[in-house]
């Protein structure tokens, strides 16, 4: 239930923002409406300000008052889900929602190897944001027969929930981690024509 209603807000939001990059390139190869790098930015930003939100205002403070607590077994704990794990829901029901959009969460040092770089895109983009946080890696990458704007962008610490998840975790490959650490990668990625 949590779940679906996060993924049909957020995929709610996005589809518009998408509706304004899917005619982007007009036939003569000139970009027309959102430039791909400003829908990125936005959809980020919004995924950023959900789950900071989340992170903060749900999960710590229902944790700090022993309402609840978040828990990777959630499901099985009655729990609530991690900051990832609705990241990772949202970016599930949006991909299902068949715009093409896809997000997801990544790192070089994942709890899971799943949860790893797909591609050397995806390995270069991840080093890339390590070094500059500030600063998104995007390029256009050809799946098949389409073309898609991918971008990736530091996935930092937001809370410290984040933090204690990943320090504890006995899968974690690195446990020193501290408030507003670079993690990994959020990376969004939509079709462009």
């Amino acid at each position: 239930m949590i779940e679906k209603a996060a993924g049909r807000i957020l995929g709610k939001l996005l589809s518009i923002l998408l509706v304004g990059v899917s005619l982007n390139i007009a036939r003569a190869g000139e970009l027309e409406g959102i430039p791909p790098e400003l829908v990125a930015e936005y959809i980020h930003a919004v995924i950023q300000a959900d789950r900071s939100i989340y992170s903060t205002h749900v999960v710590e403070q229902l944790q700090d008052r022993k309402v609840a607590v978040a828990a990777e077994d959630w499901k099985a704990k009655g729990a609530l889900p991690l900051p990832a794990q609705m990241l990772q829901m949202a970016g599930q029901e949006v991909q299902g929602l068949g715009l093409g959009l896809r997000i997801r969460l990544t790192s070089l040092g994942p709890i899971y190897t799943k949860n790893g770089p797909a591609d050397q895109f995806e390995r270069v983009g991840l080093e890339a944001v390590a070094k500059n946080p500030r600063k998104p890696y995007t390029g256009i990458i050809t799946e098949g027969d389409r073309r898609y704007f991918k971008a990736i962008f530091a996935d930092r610490a937001v809370s410290m929930t984040c933090v204690m998840c990943h320090n504890s975790h006995p899968l974690s490959t690195k446990q020193d981690y501290k408030l507003h650490d670079v993690m990994g990668g959020v990376i969004i990625s939509f079709p462009v024509r």
